[in-house]
């Protein structure tokens, strides 16, 4: 059987991913709607995921607020397909 990422493996991150996998972008405050977590909680999750290379993360400003901006890169996609392949062959689902 193929591992499950680790990384992936955790609810936020995942549902971050899965978010990502279906917008050009989204920025911290949607995430943040979208997923019922703390700021606190996902600030620390983008970050490990910024760090693997699954996500860019860009801070800015609009008017005088500050803006984080939230894309999946290219390896990113790829490995959240392979950890739905993997869950799908824990499930038989092949």
């Amino acid at each position: 059987m193929k591992e499950l990422d680790p990384l992936l493996h955790s609810q936020l991150r995942l549902a971050v991913m899965s978010i990502l996998m279906n917008v050009e972008e989204a920025d911290f405050v949607y995430l943040r709607e979208k997923t019922e977590s703390t700021a606190e909680n996902l600030s620390v999750q983008l970050d490990k995921l910024s760090s693997a290379g699954y996500i860019t993360v860009e801070k800015g400003y609009v008017g005088k607020r500050t803006r984080t901006v939230c894309r999946i890169t290219p390896l990113g996609r790829k490995s959240f397909e392979e950890y739905v392949d993997a869950l799908k062959s824990y499930l038989n689902l092949r």
